[in-house]
């Protein structure tokens, strides 16, 4: 199987991220309705777009291996074998997708870090 590029991980990540984003506002956005309404503890919008990454990249990834930035650009996630990953790995990459450094290691790797922890890899489908 081809090994995507990174013009491709960069597209899957745009429509990914635009999707999150969206799903994360309205998700605040109900939520500060609660704390205006009913006295709710408020939080920053931060704690709802990480909690969105983390459930819409294990959601998506875990059930179809690949998420709709992925469908859209026609790849998908498999392991080194080239199967389908792990539960287990799945959660790996998507608690290692929201740290801060995650992006810095693609110049010594040659892949993010959420690839290299979870022994997999985006390939077209």
């Amino acid at each position: 199987m081809k090994t995507v590029g990174d013009g491709t991980r960069a597209l899957n990540f745009f429509v990914d991220t635009l999707l999150i984003f969206t799903m994360a506002f309205f998700l605040f956005r109900a939520w500060n309705w609660y704390v205006m309404y009913w006295g709710y503890r408020g939080y920053n919008f931060g704690w709802f777009f990480f909690g969105s990454v983390f459930i819409y990249y294990t959601f998506f990834e875990a059930i179809f291996a690949r998420t709709p930035g992925k469908w859209f650009t026609s790849s998908k996630v498999i392991n080194q074998a080239g199967g389908k990953p792990a539960l287990g790995w799945i959660i790996i990459r998507s608690l290692v997708r929201i740290t801060i450094i995650e992006l810095f290691f693609m110049p010594f790797l040659g892949k993010p870090l959420h690839d290299h922890l979870s022994k997999t890899v985006v390939v077209q489908a």
